[in-house]
């Protein structure tokens, strides 16, 4: 039912969504009501795209078919979110501009008797005009989806990111940290991108990887091969795992089974102490934030996995989501590193990330604790980043 529900609601907004941008896009040029409305119910199947191949995944239909059906959706949504801000954009602009001239021809004629008249305008004049934007918002949104495309799919940038750490001993100064998270594996992310992050990873010589989820968007059967690079990961005590949401989307006990034979340590609300030389670094993990929903014996807990730990000068929690900040600031921990957010990933998903999460990107302080959160290493749905490139962070711990 909850499904259902969902997807109804979905299709209310995508027949919202479509008809808005067909008759605004539309509304200054020749084109009939039945031309209209065929454009707005292009708009809505594109946009159905997403969800059916999503069910047809969820089904067990990955074929190539289908691989090439979850381009054509995510590439359209993509195009149609520039669109949209674009069209609200020029919607906007006109709206002031209408005030404007309503308020200059009323301080011109105060009198309420006698109307308000609009400026006459040749028809074929607004028509051409109408045509123009229209063909213009269009074409730049065609331009950024590009520009998006390009940018999702390169090696993601170096971040460079310096933690300082309150009575840091000596031995724990310029600590390594390199995270990777939000990889997304999926129809339109396959090994040649993750053997290119891995290269990365090991180039910058960590002490530890921190992979803080969303590895994947699929089955272990489907993307077993296409993630078998990470088992190439160098670093000097190892890499350590934590579930993101997806995985709980695509089977978590077999990814965490799989993780696990990829030579990760997967920390499902646990901890492990690393020593380095006098130096005591307690590196914690908790399951996702949501993961009690799918599994309850997995809820999400930095407390429990602080349970049975020895003393240590600096404790670390890999959380997927940032909204696990509040509970790691109860619990005591130094720092928290996130992901889930991508940034935001292009506009105007960042509006919605800001309603649902305490921070969206960068290093933030809650209490006593940090948190740092990546705007992600891949990319979820459409292909495309946008204003949020994507990050491979190198995390050091300074003293103050």
């Amino acid at each position: 039912m909850n499904m259902f529900i969902f997807f109804s609601i979905y299709f209310l907004l995508a027949v919202a969504f479509g008809t808005y941008l067909a008759w605004s896009l539309l509304s200054a040029t020749r084109v009939q009501r039945w031309g209209k409305a065929l454009g707005a119910g292009a708009v809505v199947c594109i946009l159905l795209l997403m969800p059916a191949t999503i069910l047809l995944r969820k089904a067990g239909h990955e074929s190539a078919l289908v691989g090439s059906v979850v381009w054509v959706g995510y590439l359209g949504m993509g195009f149609l979110s520039f669109l949209f801000c674009l069209a609200i954009l020029r919607d906007t602009v006109r709206l002031v501009i209408g005030i404007q001239v309503y308020l200059k021809e009323r301080i011109r004629n105060p009198k309420p008797s006698e109307p308000v008249m609009a400026s006459p305008a040749d028809p074929s004049r607004r028509r051409f005009l109408g045509y123009g934007v229209s063909t213009g918002i269009t074409t730049v949104a065609a331009i950024l989806t590009g520009v998006g495309v390009a940018e999702a799919m390169s090696v993601p940038d170096v971040r460079e990111v310096n933690v300082p750490i309150e009575n840091l001993p000596e031995d724990l100064g310029g600590f390594r940290i390199v995270q990777i998270t939000d990889i997304h594996v999926s129809p339109t992310i396959h090994r040649p991108f993750v053997e290119r992050v891995v290269d990365t990873v090991n180039r910058l010589q960590p002490d530890i990887v921190a992979h803080t989820g969303d590895l994947v968007d699929g089955s272990v059967k489907r993307l077993a091969y296409h993630v078998e690079p990470l088992s190439r990961l160098r670093s000097t005590y190892g890499s350590f795992f934590v579930t993101g949401n997806h995985e709980y989307y695509s089977g978590a006990d077999q990814w965490i089974r799989k993780v696990k034979d990829l030579g990760h340590r997967v920390l499902l609300n646990e901890h492990r102490i690393i020593r380095h030389g006098n130096g005591r670094l307690l590196v914690a993990g908790v399951t996702d934030y949501r993961a009690g929903n799918f599994n309850p014996h997995q809820a999400s807990s930095p407390a429990r996995a602080l349970r049975g730990a020895e003393p240590a000068h600096v404790k670390l929690l890999l959380a997927h989501q940032p909204k696990s900040i509040y509970e790691a600031a109860a619990a005591g921990f130094d720092l928290q590193i996130s992901g889930h957010t991508h940034g935001g990933q292009f506009w105007p998903w960042p509006i919605l990330v800001r309603l649902t999460q305490p921070f969206i990107a960068g290093l933030h302080r809650f209490e006593n604790t940090q948190v740092y959160v990546s705007r992600g290493t891949g990319y979820w749905g459409p292909p495309i980043r946008f204003g949020a490139p994507s990050e491979i962070t190198l995390i050091k711990l300074v003293q103050i």
